[in-house]
């Protein structure tokens, strides 16, 4: 069992760059493998999108900075834990640009970026950006193939519906074997093959009957596409306690991303030890 930690725009002070690299230091410190940063652009007031996971979005009014302007800061004051966001909403995002920006914080970070993603939820988000709503699950799946070709091939061409390139040198490459790992997040079967085909790993953001039919699915999908199944590695984000993550365990899951509301660094790190006792070591 692998354990990450997720950034809380709500309760910490995340644009601060002395918490934000004590915090991310402590949880190297501490044996967590990843460090998560989440992703919105903007968010437009008065939205009538409804927020799929609660009631209400819980870091409407927080600050949210870039993921990938964190996580390059983050490279820098670290040295071995992951790097990841939970999750970029990627058909909002040029795949030519955002390949170069990936490949080149893999290099700099010495291969530690996972590349979470979803296709977004916030319609009057994409809207604010210019980018169709529509089709956004096609957009998505095109933008991880046209990313993969510039990864991995030294003149690189793409020829989707809605992504084309041809006779392109995209350099440098990542430093991870076959470019940035995709951590497919998401609650819908869409989500589930999308992992199947694509994802070294899948977040899937419900429980109970519908986490095993997700799941389920998605290993379908990974065989029918000549992937060895076990080969998707299963998260989920749940509290830090010692009984669920032994059940998670026993149910397939291999990585726990656990959020951490505390304010400051001081604090940070003694809940990070707390954790790393009584939990990381037991596991």
């Amino acid at each position: 069992m692998r354990f990450g930690v997720t950034v809380d725009f709500n309760e910490q002070p995340v644009t601060s760059p002395e918490f934000l690299a004590g915090f991310a230091q402590a949880a190297e410190d501490y044996g967590f493998d990843t460090l998560w940063t989440s992703d919105h652009v903007v968010i437009p007031q008065g939205h009538s999108s409804d927020y799929p996971y609660a009631e209400r979005m819980p870091y409407e009014d927080a600050p949210i900075p870039d993921p990938i302007v964190t996580l390059t800061f983050v490279a820098a004051k670290t040295k071995t834990i992951r790097l990841g966001t939970s999750v970029l909403v990627l058909p909002q995002r040029n795949p030519v640009v955002l390949a170069k920006q990936l490949a080149s914080l893999d290099v700099y970070s010495e291969g530690r970026v996972d590349l979470g993603i979803g296709v977004g939820w916030l319609r009057e988000e994409f809207e604010a950006i210019g980018v169709p709503w529509e089709r956004r699950g096609k957009r998505t799946n095109e933008c991880i193939e046209a990313m993969r070709a510039l990864w991995t091939q030294p003149v690189a061409s793409y020829e989707g519906e809605l992504v084309r390139f041809s006779n392109v040198v995209c350099d440098p490459k990542p430093v991870q074997p076959g470019g940035v790992p995709f951590i497919i997040g998401g609650h819908s079967i869409p989500a589930a093959r999308r992992a199947g085909k694509y994802g070294a790993g899948f977040f899937p953001h419900v429980f109970g009957r519908a986490w095993h039919e997700l799941i389920a699915e998605a290993r379908r999908t990974a065989e029918a596409n000549g992937r060895d199944p076990d080969d998707v590695e299963i998260s989920a984000g749940v509290p830090p306690e010692l009984e669920l993550a032994q059940r998670l365990e026993e149910l397939g899951v291999s990585r726990l991303n656990i959020l951490i509301t505390d304010p400051d660094v001081p604090s940070s790190r003694r809940t990070l030890e707390r954790i790393s006792r009584d939990l990381i070591a037991r596991m």
